[in-house]
């Protein structure tokens, strides 16, 4: 079983900015970055400027990583979102036990499904008030 425990931050439309800057400052090294424009089907509401938007990205800082992504339309960030905590697994099927397990009591904020950046991703906020995302990431 691999299972990972990453902080996940949620920004109102700077995180290419704040990437920039744990670069510079900490030394932080890009794994990846997705901007909304580089998912598919996006609605046609979405302008050029949202499109720059980050939707997801990955960073390693020492043994360590953070994650990344801008509220779409750089909306506010509701309170007990800025800073979430996203438990990696390597199985999908393991990722939807935890998924439904946080689930009791709680409330789902996006259903546990496929993305284009992970094969199985959802967002729950437990009954405790703790937002988790619970992604999927298969290694090639």
């Amino acid at each position: 079983m691999n299972v990972k425990l990453t902080p996940y931050i949620n920004l109102a439309g700077n995180a290419k900015e704040a990437i920039r800057f744990y670069e510079e400052t900490i030394g932080a090294e890009v794994l990846s970055v997705a901007t909304y424009g580089d998912m598919p089907n996006m609605p046609d509401t979405f302008t050029d400027d949202l499109k720059e938007l980050v939707a997801h990205a990955k960073l390693r800082i020492g043994e360590s990583e953070l994650m990344f992504s801008d509220a779409p339309g750089g909306t506010e960030i509701e309170a007990g979102k800025r800073v979430t905590i996203c438990i990696t697994t390597n199985d999908v099927e393991q990722s939807r036990t935890i998924f439904e397990a946080l689930s009791q009591g709680g409330q789902v904020n996006m259903p546990f499904s496929e993305e284009p950046f992970s094969p199985g991703f959802g967002d729950i906020t437990d009954r405790f008030g703790v937002t988790f995302q619970i992604y999927t990431e298969i290694q090639n």
